[in-house]
Formats: C-alpha cells, structure tokens, sequence
C-alpha cells in the first residue's frame, strides 16, 4: 500500500513543499508514498513548482477507509478531508499548536515542534539522510522556509530556521534575497484569481466565544492590488461566508517589504474585532496593523469579539 502524504486544504508552499519532501525520505527508506494535495496550490507554491521541476501532486478530494497517510503541517479535523478518521493516520509532523480531534488506529509518530516550517522540521528528522536530498527537494525545502518565514521577517521565524536555509542555500548557491524576491513576485501576481478565491486561497476556519471566523491572509510585495479590489472583495466575503458556513471573513493583506497588514472592515463586528483584538483605532473600511505578520503567532491568539 501507498502512504498519502499531504497537507491542509487551500496548500500554500509549505502544504505543498513539505508532502513532496516527506514522501521523498519515505521512499528513499523503502516505504512506498505519494505527495498529494487537498486543492490548487497557491500561485508561489505553483512557482515553486515549476522553478525545481517538480510534478504537481496529484489533487485529492477525501481518502479511503484504512488508507495510510501521514498528516503534514497541520493537526487540525476542519483542514483536513472528510473521512481522516477512519483511515489509518500514521505519522503527524507540524508546527502549530496541538487543536484535538483527529483519531488513530493505533499508536503513531507525532512531531510537533515551535519552528517556523514544517520543512525545518523534516530536514531535522532526515537527519544525516537530508544530504541525500537531490538538488530539487532541497529547492523545495529551501522555499517551503522562506515562504513560512518571510525570508526571515516573521515573528515565528527561528534562529534554527535560518540556519537550515542559509545551509541549504548554500548547497544550491542560491542568493536568499534575489531567490525570495521571484518567490514574492509570484505570490503577489493574484489577478487571475476571483474574489472568492482569493478569500479562500490562505485561510483557516477558527471559532471565538461561539463566533464563526474564516481568517483569510494574502501575502504580498504589492498589497495595492489587493486592496484595489476592495469593493469586490467586501461583497464576496457575504457569500463566501454563507456557502462556507461561517460568521464572517477575515481578510488580512499582508504587506512583506513594509511588515504590516491591512484588515478589511466590512461591517461593525469586524470594527470591533479590530479594536479589541489589536487596540487599533478604526474610522474607515479598513485600518493598518504596523508588525502584523503573522497569523499563527499574532492573528489567530489576540482575536476576540
């Protein structure tokens, strides 16, 4: 049998990165898997992609009764396909915080480390195996963390993190910031992504005293692209909301080069979220956050209603 390797639904790079990497080492040990993913890889993933020559995995939407898998950058039900309980986890590898609910058949692995990258932590784990890496999955490990990190501006990045990208650079004589650059550029380019897309492409569903959130953030060196379509974008997150069966859209347009976001503000709950959570002063349809970055770190743990 085949172990399916994936990650979370709406994969940015690290969702895509880091199956291919995990199901590399698990072959390269003898056990037979397979990268997948759980929808379309967002545009710097897709980058990432064609710049190592490496094929897309195959898009899956749910796994079977007792299907092996091994679960990557995630640990979370609501990200994850509809029957995960009932196939045969076997390994868990992620980084953020531990949010309950998935069931096994057994013992498993389970690694779940304050890292920035899920990379990070497989190139850990490989161990002295990690030099075996051909030039492709280290190219894909290599964007995998400077896409979590920011090229290192992101409050979750670690001195760890660094260290395994600047190595790996190293190994492919790769210039971290030229490289990071064309990553960004192509993460920025969302104009042939709908509205609704867009709201759902880095999203995660999360509840607040008994409110309903889809926390959507879209990274970017062009944030004005974004925010042009504000208009659009407000009146997406309606329907968006309905058909996905939350309260209300998030949406934080994260600017990388000026380390800041700017969170849509539809309506007066949000104005309220944006005021309570990050003591921020709201007079109009929108209002910057100065060093707001990230969503695991800054976002998601100060939310409140």
């Amino acid at each position: 049998m085949t172990t399916q390797v994936f990650g979370h639904k709406s994969p940015d790079t690290d969702s895509t990165g880091s199956p291919i990497l995990w199901a590399w080492y698990m072959n390269e040990r003898g056990v037979a898997a397979a990268p997948k993913l759980l929808g379309e890889p967002n545009t710097e993933a897709a980058f990432m992609l064609e710049r190592w020559n490496l094929d897309k995995p195959e898009i899956i939407s749910d796994v079977a009764d007792d299907a092996a898998v091994v679960i990557v950058d995630t640990n979370n039900p609501a990200e994850l396909p509809a029957n995960i309980n009932n196939a045969d986890i076997q390994a868990i590898i992620d980084h953020h915080k531990l949010v309950g609910g998935l069931e096994t058949k057994g013992p498993i692995d389970i690694t779940v480390r304050p890292l920035a990258c899920t990379a990070t932590i497989m190139v850990d784990l490989m161990g002295d195996d990690a030099a075996k890496m051909p030039e492709a999955i280290k190219g894909a490990a290599l964007t995998c963390i400077l896409s979590d990190t920011m090229e290192f501006r992101s409050p979750t990045t670690t001195d760890h993190d660094r260290a395994v990208a600047e190595n790996l650079a190293a190994d492919l004589d790769i210039d971290i910031p030229s490289y990071a650059a064309e990553m960004f550029a192509a993460k920025s380019d969302v104009s042939s992504f709908s509205d609704a897309e867009l709201l759902r492409m880095d999203s995660k569903e999360y509840e607040v005293d008994g409110t309903k959130f889809r926390v959507s953030v879209l990274e970017t060196t062009a944030p004005a692209v974004v925010l042009d379509r504000q208009a659009s974008l407000v009146k997406s997150m309606v329907s968006v909301a309905e058909e996905d069966g939350v309260d209300q859209v998030l949406l934080f347009v994260i600017d990388i080069l000026n380390e800041e976001a700017t969170l849509l503000v539809p309506n007066d709950l949000v104005k309220a979220v944006a005021e309570k959570s990050f003591d921020a002063t709201v007079s109009g349809d929108s209002v910057v956050l100065p060093g707001i970055l990230s969503r695991k770190k800054q976002i998601i743990p100060n939310l409140k209603v």
